[in-house]
């Protein structure tokens, strides 16, 4: 007896939640069945997406979506938009960074030009030329160093006072970074002018 029952009353929910399937539902109404576990639910997604047929397949699929986000980033990179660029530039701490080295005219960001130049100069054989690109050498150096320390105490505590809950690690040096790299092929690419203050 209490068999037929049980088979009798599983028979017509099957074909209920069958029915209750392909109508549409109001939202308000009672669903008609159990809800299925996470597990369940998480399988019947993963079955639902189309799944690769084979490993080459999986592969391609793989180097395209790469390729996709990569490409967003390179644009993001170029114009600044927030939601694609890469970690270590999100964030409106490292945007105010950015901001703030890319106002400012940095020594640092002439490093590479002035390096070949001195190089350029000790590699003649005159020895007054070799002393003179030496003492540049020198001089450049020293200049960088108190350029950094300077922009190092100003944006450490332009940081304090207009984030002062935000985490910063880290927000320093990458602006000291970002000196180094000439104005024009800086990434992301500068969002203001120099001389215009964040």
């Amino acid at each position: 007896m209490f068999r037929s029952r049980s088979k009798e009353e599983k028979a017509p929910t099957g074909k209920v939640t069958a029915d209750l399937s392909k109508q549409p539902r109001d939202p308000e109404a009672p669903k008609g069945r159990p809800t299925p576990k996470r597990s369940e639910a998480q399988t019947q997604r993963r079955r639902a997406q189309s799944a690769p047929l084979d490993r080459k397949e999986a592969m391609r699929r793989q180097r395209e979506a790469r390729r996709a986000d990569l490409a967003k980033q390179r644009e993001a990179l170029a114009g600044g938009d927030e939601r694609y660029l890469p970690p270590r530039d999100k964030g409106p701490v490292r945007r105010f960074v950015r901001d703030f080295v890319d106002s400012r005219f940095c020594i640092a960001e002439f490093f590479l030009p002035l390096a070949v130049v001195i190089l350029v100069l000790s590699m003649i054989r005159v020895p007054q030329l070799q002393n003179i690109a030496m003492l540049l050498w020198l001089g450049v150096i020293v200049m960088i160093v108190v350029d950094s320390i300077g922009i190092w105490i100003r944006l450490k505590k332009q940081l304090n006072e207009r984030f002062p809950d935000e985490p910063k690690r880290g927000a320093v040096a990458y602006g000291l970074m970002r000196t180094l790299q000439i104005r024009r092929l800086r990434l992301p690419k500068p969002q203001v002018k120099r001389g215009e203050r964040p």
